[in-house]
């Protein structure tokens, strides 16, 4: 089962690049939108990055492994903005 893939975005002059992380349903757990983009070895490390806080959400500095993230969401990790798009949504 697929849960989501990597979809790179033309990239705007004024705009931060950003991936796109494209996914079958929401709510997708935090730590799942790192293992999707390949940025941890594996959960465990998803999990462990996000408890010390090297995660943002929105903007915040986000430490709940599971928390759900929707249609919209960004998620920035190592200078890495991710924005989460559920396939079918516009």
């Amino acid at each position: 089962m697929v849960i989501g893939r990597r979809k790179k975005p033309p990239v705007l002059a004024q705009e931060l690049p950003f991936v796109i992380v494209e996914v079958n349903a929401e709510p997708i757990e935090l730590y799942k939108v790192l293992k999707i983009e390949n940025l941890v070895e594996g959960g465990g490390e998803a999990k462990i990055r996000i408890s010390n806080g090297e995660v943002m959400l929105n903007g915040l500095i986000e430490t709940r492994k599971r928390k759900k993230v929707y249609h919209g969401d960004e998620v920035e990790y190592q200078g890495q903005l991710m924005k989460v798009h559920v396939q079918g949504k516009e």
